[in-house]
């Protein structure tokens, strides 16, 4: 991957062989993978919601950069994308789309697992999975984790999207970076007004492993003393954000993603102040 952030020039990219994801949500569409080796190491290639009678209607795949530069931003170890503006190949059909691409987190010889699997094969009888993972050193992880996922209203922090890594030759075991952020913000919306008509401060239900169907609720499993402390968010981080954007999403979109970032990150100042 190159040190750009958006690749606009349109790459051929129709090589790439997909396999399907289904929606977490139970509801319509794929959201379909790829892989391919670059100089000895894995790429990894992410679509937007896809359905063979509509073709590709997400914008899962911006969300990720947007996202990306957000915790950047906030000083956030999480994985990074790249998006790409590619031609695909998909049952049979072409599409000019926008795609994001990863490097693989896993340093070579290490191993990973879902923290799911991880917290069934180890845990303690009766341990929770909060108790499991302050067993194992992890809290400040999980509490970070919480925080971005209020901000950013991630609806899918199952238990397969927070892996666990061991290294090679030793016996550290720890979190990957933060990662699969693509069904957050205002993904649901697929037009202008539905964009416009969504209320950002909305406590949709969510997908949360370590928490509950409620993103605000899950801040109150952090203790005040242990509230993250990150870099300020600033009303001038808007264009750093979205920089690039312009054409690739709607004003609409980008000024609605702005408003719900920014409210919420109103809403968890406060919460520092006052609990």
């Amino acid at each position: 991957m190159s040190d750009s952030k958006i690749i606009h020039e349109l790459q051929d990219m129709r090589y790439l062989e997909w396999s399907r994801i289904r929606k977490s949500s139970g509801t319509a569409g794929s959201y379909l993978k790829a892989y391919e080796e670059r100089a000895g190491k894995k790429v990894y290639y992410k679509l937007s919601c896809y359905d063979s009678i509509n073709g590709i209607t997400g914008h899962e795949s911006v969300n990720e950069i947007i996202v990306d530069r957000l915790l950047s931003i906030l000083g956030v170890e999480h994985l990074a994308y790249q998006l790409i503006h590619a031609l695909v190949h998909i049952d049979g059909k072409e599409y000019d789309t926008y795609i994001c691409a990863s490097n693989d987190f896993k340093k070579k010889g290490d191993s990973k697992i879902a923290l799911d699997d991880y917290y069934d094969l180890c845990k303690e009888p009766g341990e929770d999975i909060l108790n499991f993972c302050k067993r194992h050193g992890w809290m400040k992880y999980i509490y970070e984790m919480l925080v971005v996922d209020y901000l950013i209203l991630n609806r899918d922090r199952h238990g397969a999207n927070i892996e666990i890594i061991k290294s090679k030759g030793s016996r550290n075991i720890h979190p990957a970076p933060l990662f699969d952020h693509g069904i957050s913000l205002i993904y649901s919306c697929k037009t202008d007004s539905e964009a416009k008509a969504f209320k950002p401060l909305d406590d949709k239900p969510v997908q949360c492993y370590v928490g509950s169907r409620s993103a605000f609720d899950n801040l109150s499993l952090i203790p005040k003393s242990k509230l993250p402390r990150f870099k300020k968010l600033a009303k001038e981080d808007k264009k750093a954000i979205f920089e690039g954007l312009e054409g690739i999403m709607s004003k609409a979109f980008i000024d609605k993603i702005w408003e719900m970032i920014w409210k919420r990150w109103q809403v968890y100042e406060s919460l520092q102040d006052n609990r």
